[in-house]
């Protein structure tokens, strides 16, 4: 797949009964930290730090406008509860676009009335079960 843009892409997430939820049209940017822990295993007889993989982890944060509307981004975050299926498709949900799937707990939901008016809102998605996130297509 060539270079692309970030146009069109596609996120859902699921509500706390576990029902998927579009939630595209309420976001306007987002940021997905695959992280990777690194364990420092520096032995005497190095003169430079010495690293080993460690554990993965990962923090999805989405920020939109405020939507009260049922199904959409206030629904599915004022209740915290409950593992949250994520799927990002980039470039859109149709087929050959990458996609990655993670099970993430809402950490923070924040809502912001900015001095212009717009109600904005954030929230964290950290990775909850202990595997990293999936990436596969459409």
């Amino acid at each position: 797949m060539a270079k692309q843009s970030g146009l069109g892409d596609y996120i859902a997430v699921d509500d706390s009964s576990g029902s998927p939820q579009d939630l595209s049209t309420d976001i306007t940017n987002y940021e997905i930290g695959d992280g990777q822990n690194l364990l420092d295993a520096t032995s005497i007889s190095k003169s430079a730090m010495e690293r080993i993989i460690g554990l993965g982890d990962l923090t999805i944060t989405l920020n939109g406008i405020f939507d009260a509307a049922s199904n959409m981004a206030h629904a599915v975050f004022s209740n915290k509860s409950g593992i949250r299926t994520v799927t990002v498709a980039i470039g859109g949900n149709s087929g050959g676009n990458p996609e990655m799937t993670a099970e993430c707990l809402v950490s923070e939901y924040n809502i912001s009335r900015g001095n212009d008016g717009a109600l904005t809102w954030s929230v964290s998605l950290p990775l909850q079960d202990g595997a990293g996130p999936t990436w596969g297509t459409v």
